[in-house]
């Protein structure tokens, strides 16, 4: 599935990246804790998560994921932001539940890591 389809089906705003919305997931890693998330292979995944600081952004680089999805109206602030455009990893943001988009994504087979 692409971003695209995952911003269109999950109600995302996209925050940064909308030149990469055609990268494909095949996977999610959904966590707030950050160890566990490089602790799972999931490389070139989507994070899922409700942390919106810097370390979200650092843990989808070290783990070379595509994109970080935040939940629940959660925003990163502007220095989130910046690290997320020089690293090319897209940033979108929902309303819904960190459960609720999990589920959406699953009932789209979008394998999940975490």
């Amino acid at each position: 599935m692409t971003l695209t389809a995952i911003r269109d089906h999950l109600q995302c705003e996209v925050l940064w990246g909308t030149e990469i919305l055609d990268a494909e997931i095949e996977a999610v890693a959904a966590s707030d804790a950050m160890s566990a998330v490089l602790a799972a292979s999931c490389r070139h995944a989507l994070l899922v998560t409700g942390l919106a600081n810097i370390q979200s952004v650092r843990t989808a680089h070290m783990a070379d994921l595509r994109a970080v999805l935040y939940v629940r109206g959660v925003r990163p602030n502007e220095k989130a932001i910046e690290l997320a455009r020089q690293r090319g990893i897209a940033l979108l943001a929902t309303k819904l539940g960190m459960f609720e988009c999990c589920a959406l994504l699953h009932d789209h087979h979008v394998g999940g890591v975490t």
